[in-house]
This record gives C-alpha cells, structure tokens and sequence, in this order.
C-alpha cells in the first residue's frame, strides 16, 4: 500500500480485525504478494488476518459496501497463481492463517470440523492422536497447505484413487458469500437429498465465489499392515498394465501407484541431498506402489512380491526393490514427492496438470513427446504423477544453454500443444492445480460455450460486483 495509504481504510481494517492484524507496510505484506513458484508478484492496499469467522464476514461485508476487491489467502502454495492478487494493489489480502482451529472430532461418526487456515498434516494428527483415524489426503506441501486452500482447489495429491480427492472428503462447508453472509452448511451427513450440493459450488471455485471458512471432513481407518515398492517399468503402457494387475490382486488395498519418469528422478538424485537410487540402474520409467490395510496381520510384503515376480515374468516391469523398513519406505517416498523442490532449483519450467482416462496415459505421453520434439527438439520433458487416477505432471525444461527467458517467451505456444492433444484424448487441462491467473485465458478455447455460460451464470449470481478473487478461473 505504501506509506501514504489511505488511513481510514486501515482504521476501518483494524476496528475489525485489531490493529496487530491488519499489515500494510511493503515489507510486512511482500511475501503475500508473491506466489510460491515466484511466477506472479502483485500488490494489494493491505493484508487483514480476520481470526473467525464472524470477523471475516465483517470485513466481506466492509470491502462489499465499498466495492474494494478481497484475495482469499491460506498458506500461499497455489502453483497457478490463484492465491495472488493482481498488480493493479486495488485488493485487500484476506490471510486466513488465523483460522485453525480443530472445532469438533466425532469418532464414531468418522468426522473432524475444522477451521479454514488449519495446516493439512495437523488435521492428519490430530485426527490420529485423538481418534486414531486419519485424514488421508498427502501432499508434498502438507506441511504448509491448509485445508482452506485444498478445498478451493479441489486438490488431490497421491491418495486420490484409494480416497477421492476434496470433493470426496468434504460433507460440509461453512463459507462467507460475497455480501458478507455466512452460509452454516457444517453437516456432517453422508446422505443428504434436500436439493442442489451447495458445498461443491465452492469446493475448487478458488475464492471466486465466498471464502471458505470451515469444513467437516470424513476420516478412516488407520493403516496398520503397510508395504511399499519401487519397480522399473520398460513403458507408461507396462505401468498401466502392472497398475491393472495389481487392483485385480489387491483391491482397495492399493494406496497410491505413481509414475516417474527418469528425468525427474535424475533431478532429484542432482539436487535433494542423501536421495538415492532404489535400484542399481535407472530406467526410463519407474512406480511408486504403496499397499495399506487397516488389519494389522496382513502379509502384504509377500503379495506385493507375489504380484510384482508375476509382473516381471510378464514383462510390465524390469526390476523391483521392496522396501525392508519403514525408513526406506520413506525414501521411496521422498524421491517422488522432492519432485516440486528438485524442479524448482532447476530453473525455470513450462508446467502442464493433466489428466486423461487412465487407459490413455501411454497414448497422451507418446503424442506429446513427439509433437514437442518436433516443435523443439532439444526440449527437456519431465514426466510424472499419480497414474492410478490419470493425472500426469508434464513439465518442460528449456534445452541445456537455451536461455530461460527466451525459453518462457514461448510457454503459450508449448502449452496450447500440449493442451491441444489432452483435449482430444477427452482430457482436462488441470487435474488438481486449479486455474488460478495461469489457465484463465486457456479454459476458454477447452470449454465449451454451455459450460463458460453456467459459470458466469453462477458467478454473477454470487458475486454480481465482482470482488471475489479477481481475474482468477473467469
């Protein structure tokens, strides 16, 4: 805001807020206004850290009444821009860091009501120390996201096709309409036919329509029998083949299945100190398979072997480590989910969230390697993600001494190839990132003319001024 803000607004802030949390100094709200991977830096009049809900909605209702835009902001991992506020600084920043608190457990009805800006692996904890369930939802960020932001995004992470992702682990939501209105939708029903499923309209509307505050979550089993593998696979299409084999062996056991391509685990052996190969030699392909099951007498160190020596005879894998102990379980773990850190130290990427029917991941891989190679030859593809629901990280390095700013410049041209080809495979253009400021302008060329029409349908209905996370998804 600088130091000639506009005072009253800031007093306004301050009577809601308190003054400790309201911050306007360019030092102060700077690491608001930058995105995680640095790609979007705006600027804003100030940051409010409302610390409930009702203050939340004063501030809605304060920043409505004026016509003052809000940017909702949980913990600032969006990798599209979509927690950022735009350069113009006529935004407020609404930082619900504040908000985390867990307000209920219910273990036998397998719930936790928790607050927007509660950090996603505390949720995870707190549901294992008091209730010995768990949220399942992983991330690499888990650390930092909080529940706020995954629900608007609607984010997935490795789990996805033993669990669903937020769509699936959400029955209730509490949220701040954009006149300031608190909506209390916090049931915890898995049966509720009594009209429209009003929490999906904000679950990965990324703050477009209200600011959610809570949600009641549904929680399982703990694992109790865990067994974990990495195995090299000749092909994307052996993988989908082992992928298939082993849900017709083990089931809803299958915890995660991940597809990593050998450029990106290269990455991460060059750049994550004490990362190490599972296997003697790297090949071109590799998976990631975790097997869970909640009885604690399980032989699932023998099935996974079972499965994968069946496999390998059958020539969908090469060669397979079974992890001896959960420390290197933990390692296998880590060489996958060090793939955004090892990336970023890489430099600068053109990064692509897809997804298409499981069955045609091989198909999508081959088209868009070929199509890029064409486009520019010495282009560095890596490859990634979670294979068992269809969603493929599909990231572009510039050829070694290509310079990065040169490289950037032709990001739009490299996305709409790639873009293009997931359209025709039936695809969506982001499976679990959002849209955010990256994929605003791209949505429209893939949606069609009813789909855009509903969406602004519903966004004019909710927000006919316009002040919820501007120039985000429309």
């Amino acid at each position: 805001m600088g130091e000639s803000g506009d005072s009253g607004l800031l007093e306004c802030l301050a009577a809601i807020v308190g003054t400790r949390h309201v911050l306007f100094n360019p030092v102060e709200i700077s690491p608001y206004l930058t995105d995680y991977r640095g790609r979007y830096t705006g600027n804003a009049l100030a940051v409010a850290k409302p610390g409930n809900t009702e203050e939340v909605a004063a501030l809605v209702k304060y920043c409505a009444g004026r016509g003052i835009p809000m940017v909702p902001q949980g913990g600032n991992t969006s990798l599209c821009g979509g927690a950022t506020p735009l350069p113009d600084g006529k935004s407020i920043v609404i930082s619900l860091s504040r908000l985390n608190r867990v307000r209920a457990l219910d273990k036998e009805n397998a719930t936790i009501c928790v607050e927007a800006g509660c950090i996603l692996d505390n949720v995870n904890e707190r549901a294992q120390t008091d209730a010995g369930l768990i949220f399942p939802l992983y991330l690499a960020s888990g650390g930092s996201c909080d529940i706020g932001g995954v629900l608007s995004t609607n984010a997935g992470g490795m789990n996805v096709m033993r669990y669903g992702n937020m769509r699936d682990l959400t029955l209730g939501l509490e949220t701040v309409l954009p006149d300031g209105r608190i909506w209390n939708g916090l049931r915890g029903l898995r049966k509720d036919n009594t009209g429209y499923d009003l929490k999906q309209l904000f679950i990965g509307a990324e703050g477009t329509l209200g600011i959610i505050t809570a949600a009641v979550l549904k929680l399982f089993p703990s694992s109790r029998s865990e067994a974990t593998a990495w195995a090299n696979v000749p092909s994307p299409a052996a993988a989908i083949a082992l992928l298939a084999r082993f849900r017709d062996r083990c089931g809803d056991r299958v915890h995660l299945f991940e597809l990593v391509g050998r450029p990106l685990l290269e990455l991460v052996l060059r750049h994550i100190p004490a990362s190490r190969a599972p296997l003697n030699k790297l090949s071109e392909w590799s998976v990631l398979v975790d097997l869970r099951d909640v009885a604690d007498d399980v032989p699932l160190a023998d099935l996974l072997e079972q499965t994968l020596n069946t496999a390998i005879e059958a020539g969908e894998a090469n060669d397979a480590a079974i992890a001896a102990s959960r420390a290197q379980a933990k390692d296998f773990h880590a060489l996958r989910e060090s793939a955004n850190e090892a990336q970023k130290i890489e430099g600068f990427s053109i990064k692509h969230d897809i997804s298409v029917p499981v069955s045609r991941i091989p198909e999508f891989i081959s088209r868009a390697n070929a199509a890029l190679h064409a486009w520019q030859p010495a282009v560095r593809i890596v490859a990634f993600g979670h294979v068992g629901d269809g969603n493929i990280h599909y990231n572009l390095f510039p050829p070694n001494g290509m310079d990065e700013t040169a490289f950037a410049a032709c990001a739009e041209e490299a996305r709409r190839i790639v873009h293009d080809i997931v359209f025709e495979l039936e695809g969506s253009i982001s499976a679990e990132h959002g849209l955010g400021q990256l994929k605003r302008e791209a949505i429209r060329r893939y949606k069609n003319a009813v789909e855009l029409d509903l969406m602004r349908t519903i966004k004019h209905a909710l927000d006919p001024q316009g002040l919820m996370n501007p120039g985000k998804v429309l």
